[in-house]
């Protein structure tokens, strides 16, 4: 069919693929912007894959080096008529076992993991920054005072509701808190605030996790002899 015979009829509508043929009149004013998301794409194999097998065998080289050099930490054979002082769970539960140390058995061991998966549960339900925004883009003494008032009331309500002083939550809570308020006063100078203003509210909030997870750990792990009480473990043999 020729050109000549081909019948045109000139329409207008938004769905592209029942009127595929159009003809577009732009004035020369007019400006088309086109907003680009392309992110760095790297293939899982060999790029990740690669990394992870060199990282296995890096992990299974010192692990080998630290069987040649040191001994296992064994004790004497297992008696089931004497209860060693101090008893202690596995080294991945410890942390648990220190906040027994604190507060009531309930609370510790039932109320504040049951409020963890409760959290866990609800937030996927929640707009938790999912594009990950830096905390701030600009200095907001305001906020930052807030952000600092609400990390300490954080660690108040620990310590109130502590049956001793629990320092382990209290420093970690307080330390991010301060690292979280600091650009929001002094804004983004030299290298470490820069940085510290680029971090997302969900960074903070993990770091707080772990920063506390890791210090209840190596409290209970190396630092609590008989009776639960502070020792050094290059004292009581620990080591």
């Amino acid at each position: 069919m020729s050109g000549a015979d081909r019948a045109f009829r000139a329409a207008t509508g938004e769905d592209a693929r029942r009127i595929p043929v159009r003809v577009a009149e732009v004035q020369e004013e007019a400006l088309f912007t086109v907003q680009a998301h392309d992110e760095p794409v790297a293939m899982s194999f060999p790029h990740l894959v690669l990394r992870e097998a060199i990282a296995l065998l890096a992990l299974s080289l010192v692990l080998v080096v630290l069987s040649l050099l040191f001994d296992a930490p064994l004790e004497e054979i297992a008696n089931a008529e004497v209860t060693p002082n101090p008893a202690k769970a596995p080294w991945y539960f410890l942390g648990l076992q220190e906040l027994l140390h604190y507060y009531p058995p309930f609370v510790a061991g039932v109320l504040l993991p049951t409020l963890v998966v409760i959290a866990l549960a609800i937030i996927p339900y929640f707009h938790v920054n999912l594009g990950r925004e830096a905390l701030w883009t600009e200095p907001r003494p305001a906020r930052a005072l807030g952000l600092l008032v609400a990390s300490a009331m954080v660690a108040a309500v620990f310590e109130l509701t502590a049956q001793h002083t629990v320092w382990p939550i209290m420093l970690p809570t307080l330390a991010v808190g301060l690292l979280m308020a600091l650009p929001g006063f002094l804004g983004a100078r030299g290298r470490l605030l820069s940085w510290l203003a680029g971090r997302s509210l969900p960074f903070f909030v993990f770091l707080w996790f772990l920063l506390v997870t890791v210090v209840l750990t190596v409290i209970g792990v190396l630092f609590r002899g008989p009776g639960w009480s502070y020792t050094l473990p290059w004292r009581d043999g620990i080591f």
